[in-house]
């Protein structure tokens, strides 16, 4: 049995009897342990009550074990029968790593579920509801069906796209330069806002850069964040992401410090022109490398990011240069955006952007985007958006 001593049940809240909304956002706190483990699985979170009482939670852990739905029944035990189940997720209706969570929901003799958001993946997607309405379970819909949602972005795109979710993250002054005219970018933005990048990282899957990020900066790109920061929680474990690098030319170096970070998985793409002997040195060291298409020396990003969906990447970090990031906007390859504002202004024409490249020649042209939220931490601010119409958005809110 899972031990959620950590966990605080709250079966009161200012003196006041939780309600269906505290039991879920009790299973949307679940969920979020399993944040950057579950891939290509998503997030899931759920919680059994009777008679007012959590008797029964559990959450996804990670990719081939028990489903949140099937941990929180088996904790709740005879318990279960005429009791309410939380659950983020609509359960699944299908046989993969494990059998179907709503067939054992069934089972279980739970009279009532309520559900954050439905699973839009095609073997699930209305199939979980239907099996639990023939079961002669009452099934309703959470009023926090936008938290369940942002939960699970990643999946929802992966799963409708066959591609992973993309989040552009940059670090830019107050006029959206990422380095000086003399190339110093350390630091612009405080160690708060920098601690909550580490925070980002854990979260996702992977993290893209460039060559030239690779180059100049040898960053280490690792997750250094702290569990009580990434999960709300002590001593639980924190993942930490693979590394792609974009390289058609092979000249990642060969002590690069992404190389030193013990049971890292590092891929490198190519193009053609790759030589084979800077491929088998950096197979040598334990680096994936891949061929795609390029076109005057640029990857093909279409081809790299179908590439790794086939691989089962879910969530991709893509945290720059400024060349790289402005190939994802420039060709709308891209999710959401993530950035971080220093208390700064560089200024000048020779200073780096945040993005680079062409850039558009028309407003009409420009990506649109839906602000999600603006967020002031110790001086420094950060914003996350979305683009507005990409695929792989979530299409069946509750009303």
């Amino acid at each position: 049995m899972r031990n959620y001593s950590l966990i605080v049940p709250l079966f009161f809240i200012g003196g006041e009897k939780m309600t269906d909304k505290d039991y879920m956002q009790e299973a949307i706190n679940l969920a979020r342990l399993g944040a950057g483990f579950t891939a290509p699985n998503p997030m899931v979170g759920a919680v059994v009550v009777k008679d007012g009482v959590i008797v029964g939670k559990g959450y996804h852990h990670k990719y081939g074990q028990a489903h949140a739905e099937v941990e929180a029944l088996a904790m709740a035990g005879l318990q279960a029968q005429g009791a309410t189940l939380y659950v983020t997720l609509e359960p699944c209706a299908h046989y993969g790593k494990t059998p179907p969570c709503a067939n054992r929901i069934v089972e279980a003799g739970i009279k009532r579920v309520v559900i954050g958001s439905v699973d839009p993946n095609p073997l699930v997607a209305g199939k979980g509801i239907a099996i639990l309405k023939a079961g002669g379970i009452q099934v309703d819909r959470s009023s926090l069906e936008d938290f369940c949602i942002d939960l699970n972005q990643d999946f929802f795109t992966f799963i409708q796209t066959k591609k992973p979710h993309i989040t552009l993250k940059s670090a830019m002054s107050l006029d959206g330069k990422i380095a000086t005219r003399s190339g110093q970018s350390q630091w612009i933005t405080n160690e708060s806002a920098r601690a909550d990048g580490h925070v980002l990282r854990a979260k996702h899957q992977a993290m893209m850069v460039g060559i030239g990020t690779i180059l100049s900066d040898d960053p280490s790109l690792n997750a250094r964040a702290t569990s009580q920061a990434v999960y709300g929680i002590d001593n639980h474990p924190i993942h930490q992401p693979d590394v792609i690098i974009l390289d058609s030319l092979g000249r990642t170096p060969l002590g690069a410090k992404v190389f030193q970070e013990a049971g890292r998985h590092v891929l490198i793409f190519v193009s053609e022109e790759c030589s084979m002997g800077a491929r088998d040195a950096l197979q040598d060291l334990g680096a994936q490398v891949i061929e795609v298409a390029a076109r005057e020396g640029v990857l093909d990003l279409e081809e790299i990011l179908f590439t790794l969906g086939q691989m089962g990447y879910m969530s991709i970090l893509v945290e720059g240069g400024s060349a790289l990031l402005a190939s994802f906007a420039e060709e709308e390859a891209f999710d959401a955006i993530v950035t971080y504002i220093g208390n700064e202004v560089i200024g000048g024409l020779e200073a780096t952007p945040a993005l680079g490249g062409q850039g558009f020649a028309s407003l009409e042209d420009t990506p649109q985007l839906t602000f999600k939220s603006v967020v002031i931490i110790d001086n420094n601010i950060k914003i996350i958006a979305e683009r507005k119409g990409r695929e792989g958005a979530y299409v069946y809110r509750d009303h």
